[in-house]
């Protein structure tokens, strides 16, 4: 499936899960990637009163029009990093969404038949390529290929902009690990 290009669209995205886990990054990237390919967006990160290890989410906006309000309370696709935050957001995803799930940390499945289930072993994955850091990355390249709103070059060439210079020496890990979730998504349509 190709990226959507004609016609009026909006994209209306929910990323959940720990704090740490780069939820608020995941979020800036497909911001970001939603604006080279000149789109309208909004980025509205949330944290719990704990930075690492409460509960974090990121609502992002993509649009070819007017985005009314960052603030997100039906969104169009999902992205959980834990079973916590599948279990807060499940049943909010608009029917015929689309879900990607952490399955290395969610263990239980989509339970809607309404929606597209999508699963990467993020964490698992991220080990293999050396630094589970990356498992935030492996998500969002499997959400790439999953729900091919933007290009996956896009969300690559993002990276360099996006990612703070603490981080600028995981560039090129950040980009293998996109790759690789894209590759190793499993997607079950609803």
């Amino acid at each position: 499936m190709d990226t959507v290009d004609k016609g009026k669209w909006e994209e209306r995205i929910i990323v959940a899960g720990f704090g740490g886990q780069g939820v608020v990054l995941m979020g800036k990237l497909l911001a970001y990637a939603g604006l080279l390919e000149g789109r309208n967006v909004t980025c509205l990160p949330s944290y719990g009163p704990e930075m690492r290890g409460g509960t974090a989410n990121c609502m992002v906006t993509i649009s070819t029009g007017k985005i009314a309000s960052p603030y997100i309370t039906t969104p169009s696709s999902l992205i959980v990093m834990n079973a916590p935050s599948l279990d807060r957001f499940e049943s909010m995803v608009e029917p015929g969404g689309c879900i990607l799930l952490n399955s290395s940390l969610a263990k239980r499945e989509v339970t809607r038949s309404d929606v597209t289930a999508a699963s990467v072993q993020a964490n698992r994955i991220a080990e293999e390529l050396g630094d589970v850091r990356v498992a935030n990355m492996v998500a969002l390249g499997a959400f790439a290929k999953a729900k091919p709103i933007l290009q996956m070059d896009s969300l690559i060439n993002s990276l360099e902009k996006v990612l703070s210079a603490r981080r600028k020496e995981m560039l090129l890990l950040d980009g293998e690990a996109l790759r690789r979730g894209g590759e190793s998504v499993c997607i079950e349509v609803g």
